[in-house]
């Protein structure tokens, strides 16, 4: 038998033999179309599936980075902030109030201390900007969180830094409520 690997090698019998060369070829072809799709954020818009959405300016100071929980996330390490965009079709929202969807963001944080909440309009429906303190495992943050429902979505922005009123946060904050505030739905 040598040491070179056939293809098919581990199946049993000839038919078996092609039937596996096939799903090898076909598995390979399909990997190398995925390989080859674009990634769904292309740096101002997002498009997977269904979803579409286009983010207003991306922060200058911010570089993405790869967020588990986000489909999209960035950094500024000067300000020491984190910015996710989150977004989920058909699940659950659709009759839950903005407020409440806030409060299920931070199920798992003690400590929360509410600053400021206004309603405003993003993607001509009403959305619901909150900024607060909490905490999570002893480490206490500062958050902005824009809450968003639409056709069926809910879409979560989410700003979190240290705290405190450094130039370089104070600029992180306003640049992420711009991206936020430019905010629209492609379909």
């Amino acid at each position: 038998m040598g040491g070179a690997s056939r293809a098919g090698e581990g199946c049993v019998g000839g038919i078996l033999r092609a039937v596996c060369l096939g799903v090898a070829m076909s598995s390979a072809l399909l990997l190398g179309a995925l390989a080859c799709s674009p990634p769904p954020f292309d740096g101002h818009e997002y498009r997977k599936d269904d979803l579409a959405f286009r983010l207003g300016p991306i922060p200058a100071s911010a570089r993405q980075v790869e967020a588990s929980e986000a489909l999209v996330a960035f950094r500024d390490d000067e300000a020491g902030s984190t910015i996710a965009v989150s977004a989920r079709c058909g699940q659950d929202g659709d009759d839950v109030p903005l407020r409440a969807l806030v409060q299920h963001l931070f199920i798992h944080f003690t400590d929360k201390r509410v600053l400021s909440e206004h309603d405003l309009s993003l993607a001509r429906r009403a959305a619901l900007e909150s900024e607060l303190e909490a905490t999570l495992d002893g480490v206490s943050s500062h958050f902005v969180v824009v809450v968003l429902k639409h056709d069926g979505c809910v879409y979560d922005f989410v700003h979190v830094d240290g705290g405190g009123n450094s130039a370089a946060v104070v600029q992180s904050r306003n640049d992420f409520r711009t991206m936020v505030h430019g905010f629209e739905v492609l379909r």
